[in-house]
């Protein structure tokens, strides 16, 4: 089974490292935006690339697959420890219910105040868009002081051990 995987991760890496060399050349040298493609009010002496959409979607794609594998990924180790240790199964639950603790209430103590930006006319400055970068801010905010925190515990037990 291993083997199998390995295989299967050594061409993936493989196709993925293909694609990504194929949109950055595709962005670098596939020349100037065109037509419907140019972003009105930048400076016309700045260089728009004309795949730029292609570089984004690829991103959006690579994104997507690392959340769905590393969601699928959790899924079988949680059964595979499930049959093993039931008991430390559970108790790995408990990261992943606290780290939805904190978004949820990150997500209360967010502000859902509109933001009065000199010249932005877009679509995005709405409460709920706002509440949920608050959110994640939050969280990473969170996340990062516990790390810390446990990089400092960990080296004062190991020192007293």
């Amino acid at each position: 089974m291993s083997k199998l995987t390995y295989k299967i991760s050594y061409y993936a890496l493989y196709v993925m490292f293909a694609a990504i060399i194929l949109v950055l050349l595709l962005f670098y040298l596939g020349g100037d935006a065109q037509g419907n493609a140019v972003l009105l009010g930048v400076d016309p002496d700045m260089w728009q690339p004309a795949r730029t959409d292609a570089m984004l979607w690829l991103i959006y794609v690579m994104i997507g697959l690392a959340v769905a594998i590393t969601f699928v990924a959790a899924f079988f180790q949680f059964g595979a420890a499930l049959k093993d240790n039931p008991k430390g199964a559970v108790r790995s639950l408990l990261g992943l219910l606290l780290l939805a603790a904190v978004m949820i209430i990150s997500w209360f103590i967010g502000s859902d105040k509109v933001l009065n930006i000199q010249g932005y006319d877009g679509t995005d400055n709405v409460p709920f868009w706002l509440q949920l970068s608050d959110m994640f801010i939050i969280t990473i905010y969170f996340l990062l002081g516990a790390a810390i925190v446990s990089i400092i515990v960990s080296s004062v037990l190991k020192k007293f051990s």
